[in-house]
């Protein structure tokens, strides 16, 4: 277990870096729907064990300074790369529109 596994798993419900981020970004003038769709990327990116090059993406190496740059710069882009990263779990796969089945990329 590294630091910021151990600081986390230290986190109060509330509390979690995600959490901050989420706060912090509407105090930048995101809108409350784009913070709350960021916060849900930072915390799938963690909770999931994205690759560390896409954990970098989601704020993990900059407390998501970029996230929130992005997201008043080109809010619809942030949107749709955000959602993307959601849907397919971090570029790990999707569900089949027919089946609902999950399909692995890797």
């Amino acid at each position: 277990m590294n630091e910021r596994d151990e600081y986390i798993l230290d986190c109060t419900p509330g509390n979690y870096p995600w959490d901050g981020w989420e706060k912090q970004a509407r105090e930048r003038g995101v809108s409350d729907e784009l913070a709350t769709l960021g916060r849900a990327v930072m915390r799938e990116a963690y909770q999931h064990q994205w690759g560390e090059k896409l954990r970098t993406l989601c704020g993990w190496d900059d407390d998501g300074k970029i996230m929130i740059e992005l997201a008043l710069a080109c809010p619809k882009r942030a949107r749709l790369i955000w959602n993307k990263l959601l849907e397919t779990d971090g570029c790990r796969g999707s569900y089949n529109p027919k089946t609902g089945e999950w399909i692995s990329w890797l």
